[in-house]
């Protein structure tokens, strides 16, 4: 289960988005619409996070600083976004 899981996970990442709402579409499938779920029941919510807090986790996560339980996970999804597409998602997203 876990398995296929990450593989379709993985799929999802494949494309580099230039613009927020593209970028987070592939965030939104576990976080919701507007960052206002837990993440596989395990992550923070999203919403409830300064734009900071999201821009550092999401850096941290993808140079493996960063993260619990979805550290491995989390990696390979943000693995193509560049540090102004962070910015976008967290502006997009974050308080």
């Amino acid at each position: 289960m876990k398995t296929k899981l990450l593989i379709a996970l993985s799929i999802l990442a494949l494309g580099t988005a230039t613009l927020s709402a593209d970028a987070y579409k592939k965030c939104a499938g576990c976080h919701g619409q507007k960052g206002e779920k837990k993440a596989l029941g395990k992550s923070k919510v999203m919403s409830e996070m300064t734009k900071a807090e999201i821009v550092a986790s999401l850096k941290g996560y993808k140079d493996g600083t960063y993260g619990g339980a979805m550290k491995g996970l989390m990696k390979g999804q943000v693995a193509t976004l560049s540090d102004a597409q962070m910015q976008e998602i967290a502006d997009l997203i974050g308080k």
